[in-house]
């Protein structure tokens, strides 16, 4: 699934570069989008500010010895800081990727630079501490910035109540900044879940589905976000794919240049950024070119709410 999204996100692109796409050859890349730095959002327990693009890791740093492969990802999480990014998500469960990331930071000298986020889901306190410590170590770091209790929305309360507990604790020990919960799940009674969470934990962040595939959380919980001083990032911006599929072979409406969205990529982020209780999304890639269109949906005009609506009536008929 992931090449055929890759090869799909590809075309659209090369079309673009080739002016073919769109007529009067829209450029991939704008003097607007080479001048503007990269929209941030401010944490509301904070006030830190983050970058509202960032990377998701899952799949994306199966490299093994690919020594090429390798220097490409590299080089797409240098885009990534270079253009003013610093979010990088991973988890445990993400195969090689916190190692991964770990070596190739440490290569890069860019900790320091990086908004690092992972995560838990070890049953009971003890295996989640010894958990989170493995991917200290894997990571190749004392700290993190963000550290979320993996997939928490059909969790028995008892042992959610055990793994929130852990990070607070950790929390309290200086091995992480931030602490949150994920939930990928895109049904009502997980949303409702994490709303009582939000409400009664008080928590950092929370990692949401969100694209516009998928858009159960703006129904209650964006809002529940936003009135408890909760932080927004989300994960797969793109359905895994599904939505370039759903456009393959059209054009990205002409009134999208209203927003300077040129790209179906940068048309789907824009969507979810132009949200005002999202902080960062984390899109999936491994090519430098959808690295930097991604970062270039951060860069100019957001739709309003009247375009908002209208993406997801233009979507929602193709």
């Amino acid at each position: 699934m992931k090449s055929v999204f890759d090869s799909q996100r590809r075309k659209t692109l090369q079309a673009l570069a080739g002016g073919a796409a769109l007529a009067g050859s829209w450029p991939l890349q704008t003097n607007a989008q080479e001048k503007s730095a990269l929209l941030t959002r401010v944490i509301p327990r904070t006030g830190q500010k983050i970058a509202v693009v960032g990377l998701g890791t899952q799949f994306v740093l199966d490299v093994g010895d690919d020594l090429d492969k390798r220097k490409v990802r590299v080089a797409m999480i240098r885009t990534l800081l270079d253009s003013g990014g610093s979010v990088i998500d991973t988890a445990p469960s993400y195969g090689p990727a916190e190692t991964q990331l770990g070596s190739m930071l440490e290569e890069m000298k860019a900790r320091d630079r990086v908004f690092l986020s992972t995560k838990y889901r070890v049953p009971g306190r003890d295996g989640a501490i010894a958990e989170t410590k493995e991917s200290l170590r894997k990571l190749r770091t004392q700290k993190l910035e963000v550290l979320l209790r993996h997939n928490i929305g059909f969790v028995p309360k008892a042992d959610a109540d055990t793994h929130l507990a852990v990070a607070r604790e950790l929390k309290a020990q200086g091995m992480c900044r931030y602490i949150g919960v994920t939930h990928s799940q895109d049904q009502p009674k997980a949303n409702e879940r994490l709303i009582e969470i939000l409400r009664t934990e008080k928590i950092d962040f929370i990692q949401v589905n969100y694209s516009m595939a998928e858009r159960s959380v703006e129904e209650r919980l964006l809002a529940a976000a936003a009135e408890t001083g909760t932080a927004v990032m989300c994960n797969l911006p793109y359905a895994r794919g599904a939505l370039f599929r759903a456009v393959q072979g059209k054009t990205v409406p002409e009134w999208a240049k209203e927003f300077d969205a040129p790209t179906w990529g940068q048309f789907f982020l824009k969507y979810l950024i132009a949200h005002p209780s999202v902080n960062v999304v984390i899109p999936g890639t491994d090519r430098v070119e959808h690295m930097q269109d991604n970062i270039d949906a951060g860069r100019t005009r957001l739709p309003n709410a009247a375009q908002r609506k209208r993406m997801v009536e233009f979507i929602g008929a193709v």
